[in-house]
């Protein structure tokens, strides 16, 4: 954490999910002077609270559909990270209006209070979904990113630099299929995958803060801020978790569910034709055109034809036992092994 964040007060809304609760601890470690953590469920708030035990957290109950309750958060605070959101894909497809309320007029309401209060730097946490999107999670999500760009686009001299981190699913995150696998397997369930040759990006809680910290650090007004990342099939993921846990691997096919796609896209080749290359990081700069598009008519960009999108199906793509080893990095899957008695397990 760079130096000059330190002794600041931080603000995270959704603080209570697996990112947030990692950010805290992150920032606590790194001697921030307070985090508030905003959410709607004060028993999550009691269980974190308990489990943490340091004084400079304070839990604020609030939502993000509330303005006031964001205004009232956010004050005093120099450093927003921006997490609150619904996530589940399926149960926005099927609540889309609850997607748009939460993700996209949340998000709005966040950048909002941040403004009205000064905040020095917003971070809004995409997501893979939001490219080509083609469930209303991913839909929101991209109008989220829409929203952080058309305030730096439109305030050039705001006080709040907002920019934006997009990211692949979070290995062993609430709600997501690695913590549903270890549990159907411990129960003598076989794995139930939607479809074996599905791929997604492979990235741990801790790789996902510091992208985030690498945007709070680097990020100019309207920047999105993607990790690369290694992939590889559910197929593979659901046998490598039947291999260290000593079982068969089987599993069951589900078939694609409601607004799945059979692979995810980081950057888009639209993303790629301006983007600059961090080595573990890419920039995406705001496209900083006005509205007077008469000066590019005679201006087209023949560069993007060569540029492929990067997407699970085209990055590196981890075998079984690359898989293993990767998850046998994780905290949580070592206290699962260790919680069911299973043997140390060496991938071949």
């Amino acid at each position: 954490m760079k130096s000059s964040l330190l002794d600041q007060r931080f603000l995270i809304t959704g603080g209570t999910g697996s990112f947030g609760q990692t950010m805290v601890c992150r920032l606590l470690e790194a001697g921030a002077r307070e985090v508030r953590v905003l959410s709607r469920d004060e028993s999550k708030q009691d269980v974190m609270r308990h489990r943490i035990r340091d004084d400079r957290v304070r839990y604020y109950v609030g939502d993000v559909r509330d303005l006031d309750s964001l205004v009232k958060a956010s004050r005093g605070v120099g450093y927003v990270f921006h997490a609150a959101a619904l996530k589940q894909v399926p149960s926005c497809e099927f609540f889309p209006l609850e997607a748009v309320r939460t993700n996209v007029l949340g998000s709005a309401n966040v950048v909002d209070a941040c403004e009205r209060n000064g905040v020095e730097t917003l971070v809004l946490l995409s997501t893979d979904k939001a490219v080509y999107p083609v469930n209303a999670m991913g839909m929101t999500k991209a109008l989220m990113e829409k929203v952080g760009q058309a305030h730096a686009r439109n305030n050039p001299s705001a006080r709040t630099r907002v920019c934006c981190v997009r990211y692949g699913n979070v290995m062993y995150s609430r709600g997501s299929v690695i913590p549903l696998f270890i549990d159907q397997i411990r129960n003598g369930v076989a794995p139930t995958v939607t479809d074996p040759t599905m791929t997604r990006f492979l990235m741990s809680l801790g790789q996902s803060v510091e992208l985030v910290e690498h945007a709070f650090q680097h990020g100019r007004p309207g920047d999105i801020f993607i990790r690369k990342a290694d992939a590889c099939t559910i197929g593979d993921l659901a046998t490598a978790l039947c291999n260290l846990f000593g079982v068969p691997p089987k599993f069951d096919i589900l078939g694609v569910r409601h607004g799945e796609k059979l692979y995810e896209t980081l950057a888009s080749r639209e993303d790629l034709a301006r983007a600059e290359d961090f080595g573990d990081f890419l920039r995406v700069p705001i496209d900083s055109r006005d509205l007077n598009y008469a000066l590019y008519f005679d201006e087209g960009d023949t560069g993007r034809d060569h540029i492929v999108d990067y997407h699970s199906h085209n990055a590196r793509r981890l075998d079984v036992p690359e898989i293993m080893s990767v998850l046998l990095t994780l905290p949580e899957i070592r206290a699962e092994l260790e919680a069911a008695q299973v043997p140390s397990v060496v991938p071949a």
